[in-house]
């Protein structure tokens, strides 16, 4: 039985206790534990030894905490090689001298059949579009982490804090929010140039028709990344988030609106800038009038834009620094 999650509507805030009550309680690591999160409350009966993890980059947080899960989420964006890893996740397989596990296909959705063969004793997917039936289905095989708000919305921090409490290692899990957040401080303060500058992340665009922009609002994680880079969010961007999705659109004739947008990153290539400048409603944008532009490819780096456990430190030197490039186009 598969569930297609790419055709999931977007659901507006779900009603649900915050992280911070859910992962005090499982702080205490004393099982069993409570979870709570917006499909409901998972109690985990036992400290988990075999991990399956679904949907997206939900496997990254056992792996850096040096636990090996028995099932995964294939890679199928940004899979440069072909073996359904995405390097981070190669390299920190190669360091914790272990083979992949078992590869789940997602391409139509959750493989429950292929999830429930690993024999999980607990599934993490606080980064996912998990609907009430997937977690209801995904539950009958093992303890569930689901997200905590949103589909699609938890951001990387959220990521590790659900997913490491899930594996009795919340204690560990802010170990690692902490050496992550030293290491972007780090990278960072090579830039002061970014320091102040506003940026918006624009969806892919069809270069042979820019009638509608789609863009990432500040529920999506690429967005919030931004201010973990030191840049702020656009007061018009903030306001086109409204509606509580992680994704908008506007018409062309709209694009005034985000004339306080300093950066724009997106995905495509110099073919793209070229077509945006050329555009009679595109070319009066503050971004692309100054050519303040970051492309970003359907390769590792274009995928580590959206951040996460692994991807983070492995993708901060190259696109921090293009970031600082589009900056110092604006002044």
């Amino acid at each position: 039985m598969r569930i297609n999650l790419h055709h999931l509507g977007l659901a507006a805030a779900l009603l649900c206790l915050s992280w911070t009550t859910s992962v005090r309680a499982a702080e205490q690591t004393r099982f069993p534990l409570d979870i709570s999160h917006a499909l409901g409350k998972t109690t985990i009966a036992a400290k988990p030894k075999r991990v399956a993890t679904v949907a997206w980059a939900n496997h990254e947080v056992p792996l850096a905490l040096g636990v090996i899960p028995v099932g995964m989420a294939a890679a199928n964006f940004g899979d440069d090689d072909g073996d359904a890893l995405l390097p981070w996740v190669a390299e920190r397989l190669k360091e914790l001298d272990a083979d992949a596990p078992q590869l789940f296909d997602e391409g139509d959705g959750i493989d429950f059949e292929a999830v429930a063969g690993t024999q999980p004793e607990v599934i993490l997917a606080a980064y996912s579009g998990l609907s009430q039936s997937d977690y209801d289905t995904l539950s009958q095989i093992a303890p569930v982490v689901a997200y905590p708000q949103a589909p699609w919305s938890t951001d990387w921090r959220e990521m590790i804090r659900f997913d490491s409490a899930g594996l009795g290692l919340a204690q560990e899990g802010e170990t690692l929010i902490a050496d992550i957040e030293e290491k972007i401080a780090a990278e960072v303060a090579k830039y002061p140039e970014l320091k102040g500058k506003t940026a918006m992340f624009v969806t892919h665009l069809d270069a042979h028709d820019l009638s509608i922009v789609n863009f990432y609002t500040t529920q999506d994680t690429r967005v919030r990344f931004f201010a973990d880079l030191g840049l702020s969010m656009p007061k018009s961007v903030t306001e086109a988030s409204s509606n509580g999705s992680f994704a908008g659109s506007i018409s062309a004739e709209q694009i005034d609106l985000f004339d306080d947008v300093d950066i724009l990153v997106t995905y495509g290539d110099r073919g793209l800038i070229e077509a945006m400048k050329a555009n009679p409603l595109l070319a009066h944008m503050p971004a692309v009038k100054h050519d303040a532009i970051v492309t970003l490819g359907r390769d590792p780096v274009g995928t580590a834009a959206n951040p996460t456990p692994l991807s983070i430190t492995w993708v901060l030197p190259a696109y921090v620094a293009m970031l600082a490039e589009a900056a110092r186009k604006t002044e």
